[in-house]
């Protein structure tokens, strides 16, 4: 049995790296509308404004809510410790890039934040420039890390001579654009970031499939502690030979793997810190939580709903 677990524990990791796919997207618990957290509550964001970051923030919360963006994943989870903000939302998995792994790491180098919510958000990115130009006249495309990734099948055969440029993020590739007002740079960015700043739509739906999604945590300073929620995530730091054992007591506590990723734990080679999403489709209670965080190298960030962008 454990022999099989294992074999089944790598293949899920090197689906994840070789794919940047995960379970979690079909088995999370979509809903078409999202909760109303505290009225007049502070949001901080990975910015600028136009962001996806941005549209998953205003539909999770679809309340009066105030919205701010931050330059940086980090910058978005110190404005939630230091009080400026009661909560942030960052990336975290996309269906074509994987883990979005630098967000990742900036969650679990804190010990006092939590994930107390997740959105999926379905991507369809543009390409887009400044007004007059087409085409013909790009000699270059910049975009986040992830819109780069997206878009290198379509960019392949339409713009097979375009060197590429990352940025920051999607909405600061179309900023780039506008404020460069150069014919030859495009960016790749969400479809309303072409508004926001006044730019021309060149190609549409750029991503390599239409099933392109991605997730995205909602953290706070504090863990929500009702039961019932159908996901909860957590934090393991340990050597590879231990995961398997790990697994199974997460199995045994009643919960399922939704998805696996490994970071490296920084202090000596083989050790590493997994994040393990993890679901109960009958609700997690507290008990299931309090049993899986006995096991000495567990830490739980939290346990939550999931609510799906149509």
């Amino acid at each position: 049995m454990k022999k099989i677990l294992s074999a089944l524990l790598m293949l899920l990791m090197l689906s994840s790296v070789l794919f940047g796919c995960s379970s979690g997207e079909t088995s999370a618990d979509p809903a078409t509308q999202s909760p109303q957290p505290a009225e007049g509550a502070l949001v901080s964001y990975l910015g600028p404004a136009g962001t996806y970051t941005e549209e998953a923030a205003r539909f999770f919360f679809n309340g009066s809510q105030k919205f701010f963006p931050e330059a940086t994943v980090p910058d978005a989870i110190a404005a939630v410790i230091s009080g400026k903000s009661d909560y942030a939302v960052i990336p975290q998995e996309n269906t074509l890039g994987g883990a979005v792994t630098g967000y990742v790491d900036a969650l679990i180098a804190e010990n006092n934040i939590y994930v107390v919510g997740e959105v999926i958000l379905p991507i369809s990115q543009t390409l887009m420039g400044v007004s007059g130009s087409t085409l013909e006249d790009i000699k270059v495309v910049v975009s986040h890390a992830q819109g780069i990734v997206q878009s290198r099948e379509w960019r392949e055969k339409n713009l097979p001579d375009a060197e590429t440029l990352e940025m920051s993020s999607t909405a600061a590739a179309a900023s780039y654009v506008a404020e460069k007002g150069d014919r030859t740079i495009a960016a790749v960015a969400s479809p309303g970031a072409a508004e926001l700043y006044s730019l021309t739509v060149l190609a549409e739906n750029v991503q390599i499939t239409d099933s392109n999604k991605t997730r995205f945590y909602v953290l706070a300073k504090e863990r929500l502690e009702d039961s019932g929620f159908k996901n909860a995530v957590f934090v393991a730091t340990c050597g590879a030979d231990r995961l398997d054992d790990i697994i199974i007591e997460i199995h045994d506590a009643g919960l399922e793997l939704v998805s696996l990723h490994d970071r490296p734990e920084g202090s000596r080679l083989g050790s590493y810190y997994y994040i393990i999403e993890a679901e109960n489709a009958s609700g997690i209670n507290q008990k299931q939580i309090e049993k899986i965080e006995s096991i000495s190298e567990i830490r739980c960030l939290g346990s939550f709903s999931v609510f799906e962008k149509k």
